[in-house]
């Protein structure tokens, strides 16, 4: 049987992202690096690795810093879904440069998932879990309260499907993802429930 945690199985990598992504608010590298720090401990990720073709124990691990996000484009551990099954997950940042908002994306690949067994929605174009949801909303949460953000959105390759601007302060009425919506100093999870 396939491990959802092994780095080297790289079906466990494959058929796209369940992700947290968080509109961070700034393109500043504290304040990116702030959000990474309180994301990594809210997900309570074990180990940051800089190589997914590789076991952890057969590389050194780096620093949970922008600094090794740039250098390796992504960083690598693993995660204990609520079910308490360790899978493989990601992070990775998306700049916005001068025009917009940087995003960090923490991620858990639908490979590592369907080898975990998690169960997921039949008849939809893609993969969507009411568990994972409700899981990576209290990941954002716990961010949030170490580290505050503009905006996160929850569910199958969500970054970059809106910002906070555009939402302006509401959430929709009908969600096909779940949203992370700061109001003052308080965020407001909207679950999908279309």
């Amino acid at each position: 049987m396939t491990s959802p945690a092994s780095f080297r199985d790289r079906t466990n990598w494959s058929d796209g992202y369940y992700e947290l992504a968080i509109e961070v608010g700034s393109t500043d590298d504290a304040r990116l690096q702030a959000v990474l720090s309180a994301l990594w401990s809210a997900a309570g990720v074990q180990g940051c690795f800089g190589q997914s073709d590789r076991e952890p124990e057969e590389q050194d691990s780096v620093p949970c810093t922008v600094a090794s996000l740039t250098e390796f484009g992504h960083l690598y551990g693993r995660v204990r879904l609520p079910t308490g099954q360790p899978v493989v997950c990601g992070c990775v940042a998306i700049r916005g440069g001068d025009e917009s908002s940087d995003w960090l994306d923490l991620y858990v690949p639908v490979g590592a998932l369907d080898h975990a067994g998690v169960a997921y929605w039949d008849g939809r174009p893609f993969f969507r879990s009411a568990a994972m949801d409700d899981w990576l909303a209290a990941i954002g949460t716990e961010t949030f309260r170490n580290a505050p953000f503009s905006l996160g959105v929850v569910g199958f390759e969500v970054s970059g499907c809106t910002n906070a601007s555009t939402m302006a302060g509401r959430l929709p009425e009908e969600r096909d993802i779940g949203y992370l919506l700061p109001q003052g100093e308080v965020l407001h999870y909207g679950a999908a429930n279309t």
